[in-house]
């Protein structure tokens, strides 16, 4: 570093340094640690430095968030995400370059914290963003040396990055094997609605998570990072996980879908479980799921571990097979204008007939002038002949044969156009043609006909149709790979949703326009000789979709198999599900090898469930849970307005938001109302998990501003009126003591709070540290973490607040005055009685403590102050048998009556019983006023024991007289003490000014110093003159002590606490807490000391003891 000139005061002058390397003049550059983790921290000396600059930032949160992000394994998972940024946080390498000149010397204070704008410009154009997926990994197993290959800067646009890949997600399984079905079931128009729901549902959360994908830089991580850190790390993991499952389950789809085109369309003859009877074969056909399922899964997990190079490799060819065979479908719709494909469907009566045993549908037929039976005869009767005995309904109806697809200007639209909605086992008819009777159900299930596999319902279809429709994530999970990510993602994802929308809208009217209904409703073409009825129509030959599809749906499987590991590892890594830790490691290139096995272990589930149609509800319920937490994110973020929230995408708004999260919430149960509450279920307890046990994460979320708006809204509400009576619990300010090393000295106090609290209502815990905030900086964070930290262990819940003063009377006053904030301020003070008062040479300490009890009846607060507080109870004991004695001698508001319920809610007191003790005069009816205390505690609803204590006008016994007597001796001794040791430090004081103005005087000369003090000073005479006014002083005043007569208003108050005192120590010496009235302080303050004299006798004798004094309201009452 280049040398500079730096200012630096030395004692009121200035002079000038030159800083070089080796400069010792001036301290050397501060390196603040100012959130970054990666940043280099400095020294002590170097942060103490630091710390008179203004324009530092103290906040480790000030961190401008995310300009480049780190996703290596080990650099994930603390406080703050691993985000580098060139704005604050520059390292000492940066902060060597980072100032060399002197035209902007006004500014070179902060140039060890904050960089010049052009170092942070040149950051910025030199900034990458690496993609988490396979990318790198591929560049980690093809680098042998010890170098990795140089990252080359993305360059993907819109078309290649984010259009072609939500187009490859989107378009899928469904669309090729269930899409006819749902026609056929559903008709054209509710299949419409159908459509309609799902793709404005995937619309608008587009328009959301547009919205969020162009607030600032998006790292690869999708849908999780969005929201994890849009709607906080407990959002974000409880849907992260949701995601992940539906990635998951999707996987197990896709790999259904394979095996069922497999078996069903291309090699019928491998299936190893094959029926004997017809009403076997769903079971057969499950079984056979179940083992190729299986197989299939292995095979595809072993690829994923191999390397996803090959996946990514054949991405394209997969896509290239979905739009082939959607092109195909397009052609062959064309084609049936000219000429329709033949496909015949054999009927008997209105009933479609599984033509794979018989060619001819026909029930005889003419052979070389021979009139002979068909195979269909023999399907439906005992032999060939014609006597056989046949079943009544194939007697008593034709076989006809219709053309399965008639053509697109055939008119077979306006029979498709209604629901065909029925029960398993159902019959596949066409209500157009004859049907007479003779029906046999029992027989029926073992004849040939095309039947329901499964209850067909709109809501279930709903639940079917919508895994065709996810996918739209796949372009922010690229925002790595792409040039402009925030110009491709919404451009793309909105592109690819209203391409897709469109296809499916098209193919739901052109099935319908092109295909026999009952051919529709034949979910695996048993009709047409086994052919995939998609593949019936398309051109040149069904083979293109029946191959195109298989593998569309072999690459969606690896894909997912792909990605959902990712996911894990992403969030394991983020270190917010402790349990999930393990799934962060992986290969030595970041594979994520366990996340692998537990992802096929889930995808396993959803092969032995080997249905398609039960599947894809499963994993509609988690994406659409999802996308209802990105709309939710948006719309949250937007209503907020919070300055960060600044998309570039400006075609939002939060009404579609919220459009979008009800659209999404209403098709979780319209699909499938248990699904969806298990789904929210299994959120729910993620929710909980991470904020019980989850890493404490600050990711600048959206809840935690809408938490921020509601405490807002809440605190002007409640400023508005002051609390009824009803509604009344005391607001603890809770007044602690740290000793020299900032260590709670009281912890028990915490106990009592957490005790008289149980979690409800305000507790703010205050301390006061004597000096100037500037030199008790440190001393004072330090105390609030220690006291933090015992409020956690005693399970206090509530706010700390630490203020440096001057002194510490002042301290407590601010703190009585201004803790809290509008109507959430303290309105009762819980504090210690301090025990060693009479010890204490300085009388400050019992001033405080009455000065305190002033301010606080001031202030119309109640007081609560206890004595042998080290004593109480802790949180883990439990007290026995017992009682808590109120003594009621000043109505105080009904604290003293409340206080003991209050403690009885908790474990430790629910066992002791409730004693009230009220003290009667002479001329008090101690009888009626038991009764009058019995009824008063019957309305409050309070159950407790009454007692009421006679207090005779006794005369004042010489014990009382003598006792004031020695109060009133030893004040008086105190503060002559107390004038002597002022006199004493003056004189000092007078000594050391004399000194200085000799040495001042006199000549540099050392061996002439002393003499020439000795010549000023008159040591002597003025030590003889000061002791001879001593000793006089000392005389009168021993004097005066010895002829002393009490106060006959002290006498009075003395007599008052030992006879209360006998009274209470005899009735309540074995209770487990004993709560008193606590009397005012004399309002001359010449009288303090014996008042606290008067309250140390009241409370002789007695071990834990409450003393209360109300705030001047009432605080409970007998009304509802």
């Amino acid at each position: 570093m280049g040398e500079r000139f730096v200012v630096v005061p030395v004692d009121g002058g200035v002079r000038v340094a030159v800083e070089g390397v080796h400069s010792d003049a001036v301290v050397s550059d501060p390196a603040p640690d100012t959130g970054s983790s990666t940043t280099g921290g400095g020294t002590v000396d170097d942060r103490e430095a630091g710390e008179d600059s203004v324009f530092e930032s103290q906040d480790p949160d000030a961190v401008v968030p995310i300009l480049e992000y780190n996703r290596e394994p080990n650099k994930y998972g603390d406080g703050v995400p691993k985000e580098n940024s060139p704005f604050i946080n520059n390292t000492d390498i940066d902060k060597g370059n980072s100032y060399d000149g002197t035209n902007m010397a006004l500014f070179e204070e902060e140039m060890d914290s904050n960089p010049m704008v052009s170092s942070l410009l040149n950051k910025l154009a030199n900034y990458t963003n690496l993609t988490q997926g396979a990318q790198e990994h591929e560049e980690a197993e093809e680098d042998e040396g010890p170098k990795k290959k140089a990252v080359k800067s993305p360059q993907m646009g819109t078309f290649m990055g984010v259009y072609l890949p939500c187009l490859q997600n989107i378009l899928g399984v469904i669309l090729f094997l269930r899409l006819t079905w749902i026609v056929g079931t559903a008709g054209i128009l509710e299949s419409l609605a159908i459509v309609a729901l799902c793709c404005s549902c995937t619309m608008l959360t587009a328009i959301s998570m547009s919205a969020i994908a162009t607030n600032g830089v998006v790292p690869a991580g999708g849908s999780y990072y969005m929201i994890s850190r849009s709607l906080g790390p407990e959002f974000g993991g409880a849907v992260g996980l949701c995601f992940y499952l539906g990635t998951t389950f999707a996987g197990s789809m896709y790999i259904l879908g394979t095996i069922e085109i497999l078996l069903t369309y291309i090699v019928p003859k491998a299936a190893i479980f094959v029926a004997e009877k017809k009403e076997d074969e769903v079971d057969a056909l499950l079984n056979n799921m179940r083992v190729y399922g299986t197989c299939c899964l292995a095979l595809m997990s072993i690829v994923v571990f191999v390397g996803v190079k090959y996946v990514n490799k054949l991405a394209l060819v997969f896509l290239a097979c979905v739009i082939l065979s959607i092109l195909a479908i397009y052609a062959g719709v064309i084609k049936t204008i000219f000429e329709p494909p033949d496909f015949p469907v054999c009927m008997l009566g209105n009933r479609t007939l599984q033509n794979h045993n018989f060619d001819s549908c026909l029930k005889m037929e003419v052979i070389g002038n021979m009139t002979v039976t068909t195979k269909l005869w023999k399907l439906f009767c005992d032999g060939s002949e014609f006597d056989a005995t046949c079943n009544e309904y194939f007697i008593n109806n034709n076989v006809t044969s219709i053309q399965g697809i008639p053509g697109l200007i055939s008119g077979v639209i306006s029979e498709n156009m209604w629901s065909v909605y029925g029960p398993l086992g159902m019959m596949v008819e066409n209500k157009n043609l004859s049907s007479f009777g003779g029906s046999d159900p029992a027989q029926d299930i073992y004849m040939p006909y095309v039947v329901n596999d499964i209850t067909t319902f709109f809501t279930l279809l709903v639940g079917i149709y919508f895994p065709s429709v996810t996918g739209i994530m796949a372009g922010s999970n690229r925002s790595g790979d792409l040039r402009d990510a925030q110009k491709s993602i919404p451009i793309g994802t909105i592109m690819a949703i209203a391409t897709t929308s469109f296809i499916y809208v098209t193919c739901v009217v052109l099935f319908g326009a092109c295909i026999e209904g009952v051919l529709l409703r034949d979910k695996f073409g048993d009709s047409v000789k086994g052919n995939l009825v998609i593949g019936t129509l398309s051109w040149p030959s069904p083979w293109v979709i029946v191959i195109g599809s298989f593998f569309s749906c072999c690459g969606a499987g690896l894909q997912s198999l792909t990605g959902a590991p990712r996911l894990l590892q992403a969030i394991a890594r983020d270190g917010i599900v402790p349990f999930l830790q393990v799934f962060g490691h992986g290969k030595a290139n970041g594979e994520p090898t366990w996340a692998l096995l537990l992802t096929a272990g889930i995808c396993e589930i959803g092969i032995l469930i080997a249905s398609l149609d039960a599947v894809a509800p499963i994993l509609s319920m988690f994406f659409l849970m999802c996308y209802l937490f990105v709309n939710l994110a948006c719309a949250v973020q937007t209503l907020l307005r919070t300055p960060n929230w600044r998309p570039r995408f400006k075609y939002y708004h939060w009404a579609l938001s919220f459009l979008g999260m009800s659209l999404c919430l209403a098709l979780m149960f319209i699909s499938s109302w248990y699904y969806a509450i298990v789904a929210m279920v299994i959120a729910g307890c993620i929710y909980k998990y991470i904020e019980y046990r989850g890493a404490e994460k600050e990711w600048g979320d959206g809840i935690r501003g809408l938490s921020l708006n509601a405490a807002r809204y809440a605190l002007i509400r409640l400023e508005e009126a002051p609390p009824h009576t009803k509604n009344w619990r005391p607001q603890l300010l809770v007044l602690l003591n740290v000793d020299s090393d900032q260590g709670v000295k009281h912890p028990r106090l915490l106990s009592l709070t957490t005790q008289l609290k149980a979690g409800k209502g305000l507790t703010i815990v205050g301390n006061v540290l004597e000096g100037t905030y500037l030199t008790k900086d440190a001393e004072a964070k330090r105390a609030e973490q220690n006291i933090k930290s015992s409020m956690s262990t005693e399970k206090t819940k509530g706010f700390c607040h630490v203020v440096v003063s001057s002194n510490l009377r002042d301290g407590f006053s601010h703190l009585i005055q201004s803790a809290g904030l509008g109507g959430m301020k303290h309105n009762t003070v819980l504090m210690g009685w301090p025990g060693t008062w009479r010890q204490s040479n300085d009388p400050q300490s019992w001033k405080n403590f009455i000065e305190t009890v002033r301010e606080t009846t001031a202030a119309h607060h109640a007081l609560l102050v206890a004595k042998n507080v080290d004593s109480f109870p802790t949180n883990q004991d439990r007290l026995g048998e017992g009682t808590i004695d109120v003594w009621w001698v000043v109505h105080d508001g009904g604290m003293l009556m409340l206080l003991p319920f209050l403690l009885r809610q908790h474990k430790v007191w629910r066992k002791c019983k409730m004693r009230i003790f009220t003290v009667a005069q002479m001329d008090d009816n101690s009888i009626q006023m038991k009764k009058d205390l019995q009824m008063f505690l019957y309305h409050l609803r309070l159950d407790a024991e009454v007692e009421v204590v006679e207090m005779h006008d006794n005369d004042i016994s010489a014990f009382t007289y003598e006792k004031t007597l020695v109060m009133e001796q030893r004040s008086q001794m105190l503060k002559q003490m107390q004038l002597s040791r002022t006199e004493r430090e003056r004189e000092a004081q007078l000594i050391h000014d004399r000194n200085t103005a000799s040495h001042a005087a006199i000549n540099d000369k050392a061996e002439s110093g002393p003499e020439q003090v000795h010549m000023t000073w008159t040591k002597e005479k003025l030590f003889t003159e000061r002791n001879r006014n001593r000793e006089c002083n000392a005389n009168v005043a021993v004097r005066d002590l010895f002829n002393m007569k009490p106060n006959q208003s002290n006498v009075r108050r003395m007599h008052t606490a030992v006879k209360l005192n006998e009274v209470v120590v005899n009735k309540s010496q074995g209770a487990h807490l004993v709560l008193l009235n606590m009397p005012g302080p004399p309002k001359n303050r010449g009288g303090d000391e014996n008042y606290m004299e008067f309250l140390e006798v009241l409370l002789e004798g007695l071990n834990r003891v409450l003393l209360v004094r109300g705030g001047g309201r009432e605080v409970i009452t007998i009304y509802s």
